[in-house]
């Protein structure tokens, strides 16, 4: 039986990629045919999917059950199989199969209906995802990673250019701060092999240990870099505590104590998370109403105390 692509993913594909977008969604069908053909998988359940993604539940010819994950090639992607295997399992989902020219991944099948999200008690849920963040950094980048001395230099190449962009004063102060923090750091980026998009949804239950992350961006770089996603997630729990700063720096220093790191350089790479999304909001042309930019100066106006 061939599979029902959803009309979300579609409309997803549709929103970043126009008619290319359509197009490699309508093609989902028959690529799912040919690897469930190859690797001689059977379906074992409806379709899950995320922004550009397409999971299907399966199970191989020794009974195994799986997830085949299906998605395009882009440069946020191209190296998740790469850092995968690199862990091979270590506080991760477990690789089993993967095609790299098509971006396709035959992943261990853990529990997708309950992530790190569902642990009500917010330090518990953090404890977990750093001690994940902990043996996850502790593996060297192998060979060909894409660095993160080069992504924040390309950073830094763009800040002039959306600064000319920003007419508010405020924003513009804090693109700068962020901007010179990083300028400090970007000759010393770190080899360690970092996630990139370690938040609570992205740790699932799983039977071989409690908890493993998925859907990783991997990189070479500061473990530092890696903290931004724990910082800014669950933020209604940071709002009620009723006061921002002291429950960021709060987490903050949770995970740099677990993680064994300088405080200021960790500060430093954070600033740095929040410059990314700065320049990518800006480029949306979505900066000026956005609280998801208010959420990132706020997390940057805390972390500015450990510098």
């Amino acid at each position: 039986m061939r599979i029902t692509v959803p009309e979300a993913l579609t409309a997803s594909h549709v929103k970043y990629d126009g008619e290319a977008g359509r197009a490699w969604s309508a093609g989902l069908p028959a690529l799912a045919d040919r690897y469930l053909e190859e690797w001689r998988l059977r379906l074992d359940g409806g379709p899950r999917h995320g922004v550009v993604s397409l999971v299907l539940p399966v199970v191989r010819d020794d009974g195994t059950k799986a997830a085949l994950k299906l998605q395009p090639v882009t440069d946020e992607n191209a190296t998740e199989a790469m850092g995968l295997a690199a862990w091979a399992g270590d506080a991760s989902v477990l690789l089993l199969e993967s095609d790299p020219a098509t971006g396709t991944m035959l992943l261990e099948r853990l529990e997708a209906d309950r992530s790190l999200s569902a642990v009500p008690d917010d330090i518990e849920a953090l404890g977990i995802l750093t001690d994940l963040l902990a043996r996850l950094v502790a593996h060297p980048a192998p060979a060909g990673m894409r660095r993160l001395g080069d992504i924040a230099q390309a950073m830094l190449d763009d800040v002039d250019k959306a600064l000319t962009r920003l007419t508010d004063e405020h924003h513009r102060h804090w693109m700068t701060w962020c901007a010179s923090a990083v300028a400090e750091l970007v000759h010393e980026p770190g080899d360690r092999l970092l996630h990139w998009d370690l938040h609570y949804d992205n740790v699932l239950a799983a039977g071989r240990e409690p908890w493993l992350s998925i859907d990783p961006k991997p990189l070479a770089g500061d473990p530092g870099f890696d903290l931004m996603p724990a910082l800014d997630n669950r933020w209604d729990d940071v709002v009620a505590s009723g006061d921002v700063t002291r429950t960021v720096l709060r987490r903050f220093d949770l995970m740099v104590d677990r993680l064994g790191l300088d405080p200021r350089r960790a500060a430093g790479w954070t600033l740095g998370r929040v410059l990314q999304n700065f320049l990518w909001e800006v480029e949306d042309g979505t900066h000026a109403e956005s609280e998801w930019m208010r959420i990132q100066l706020a997390v940057a106006e805390a972390v500015r105390h450990r510098q």
